[in-house]
């Protein structure tokens, strides 16, 4: 790192030589093959006021930009995020287009056809579920990735990646950690919603790949104390044979859900809680009951010192998602200062050996999933501390 004002973003991708992209792992000799590039069309002109950096390799922006309240305004903060990856990349040799899709699929279906219209080779964003599956839909009719940025995994498949953080990355972390520190007896007590699904299916993939095994799980509805009663009554039995327990639930309610178990005659002492991201959430932290409970999360590092030259440029916080707009943005400029618009192809940004950026490492997977390198968090005294680093690698990570 030098003052903070201009990165010379190796840091993020390290080049090897003059053309060859080489990442957290083993460096590659040679450039990754590279598919052919979508017809050539004449190109419109960009609009006016709606281009970030002056490079010669186009990648669309698709933010809701336009849209009310909360998403109006972290989509100015991934926009701002972007703008501030361009500024701190030396001589990056990209011109983002920006595209406001509205937060609609109809928006975000016309916002990418706009941006490939206007040269776009790939493209960044939407947000959501329902923007990324119809913004990707018109990519890849055109034959032009996409990096969006919703946690659901429906709408990832070979040409549209998801950057965002996916629970089922936290939970193999956290459950692989707990594993290869003796825990072999599981149970788990999940909300009954979509999240809780996800987060089932990866723990019950997991736990018996790290070489233990699930004891009980039970599904608790949004009623609030009467639905966690219930649940806790149901599991009682086989949480008491477990030796890890598995709460992915929000702050408000992991203290009830505790409470609830304590009554049904579980016996806490001796198990390690387990959580997910939601755990990242400083409520969480002082609450006694939690107290050496662990969850997985990028290293909180990258995001400080991220947020740091983020307030300086623009006088307010990031949303904590801001990151992945820094990354992707980063990642685009990268393969296109390496090998111009020919650099931007799916077999390039599926590099096994992954990227290193704000919150640690990462590769995208051919479904259009991705890895993280997570640091596994545990909560005590008012705060959560790393207990086992990021990996720096996905060698050393495997």
């Amino acid at each position: 790192m030098d003052d903070g004002t201009k990165l010379p973003r190796r840091a993020f991708l390290v080049m090897a030589g003059s053309a060859t992209l080489a990442a957290c792992g083993a460096v590659r000799d040679t450039p990754p093959p590279q598919a052919q590039l979508p017809p050539a069309e004449p190109a419109a002109p960009p609009q006016p006021g709606n281009v970030l950096g002056a490079g010669t390799v186009r990648v669309g922006l698709l933010l809701p930009l336009g849209a009310s309240g909360n998403a109006g305004a972290a989509a100015q903060s991934l926009r701002n995020a972007a703008e501030m990856a361009i500024a701190e990349f030396t001589g990056a040799n990209i011109q983002l287009i920006v595209k406001d899709d509205g937060g609609t699929a109809p928006g975000a279906q016309a916002a990418a056809q706009q941006a490939i219209d206007e040269g776009a080779r790939a493209l960044i964003g939407p947000v959501f579920a329902h923007t990324v599956a119809a913004a990707g839909q018109v990519a890849r009719q055109r034959g032009v990735p996409l990096i969006g940025f919703s946690t659901d995994t429906n709408v990832a498949t070979q040409g549209v990646y998801l950057l965002s953080f996916l629970p089922q990355t936290d939970v193999e972390r956290a459950v692989r950690f707990a594993a290869s520190n003796g825990r072999r007896a599981f149970a788990g007590l999940v909300p009954d919603n979509a999240y809780g699904s996800v987060v089932e299916a990866a723990f019950r993939e997991t736990v018996p790949q790290a070489g233990a095994r699930v004891v009980g799980l039970e599904r608790y509805g949004t009623g609030g104390a009467a639905q966690f009663q219930e649940a806790a009554r149901r599991i009682a039995a086989s949480a008491n044979q477990a030796d890890a327990l598995f709460l992915p639930d929000a702050a408000d309610a992991v203290p009830q859900i505790l409470q609830a178990l304590d009554a049904a005659g579980v016996r806490l002492d001796g198990k390690q809680l387990i959580g997910t991201g939601l755990w990242d959430d400083r409520r969480l932290f002082s609450v006694a009951s939690v107290a050496g409970g662990i969850f997985a999360a990028p290293d909180p590092a990258g995001f400080r010192a991220f947020s740091e030259r983020y307030r300086a440029r623009y006088g307010k916080e990031p949303v904590r998602t801001a990151t992945l707009s820094y990354d992707a943005v980063t990642l685009m400029a990268a393969l296109a200062n390496a090998h111009g618009e020919l650099g931007i192809t799916d077999a390039a940004i599926q590099n096994p050996s992954g990227f290193a950026g704000i919150d640690g490492i990462f590769r995208f997977r051919a479904d259009g999933t991705n890895q993280r390198g997570l640091a596994v968090m545990q909560i005590g005294s008012g705060s959560a501390q790393i207990i086992s680093p990021a990996p720096r690698s996905f060698a050393q990570a495997s």
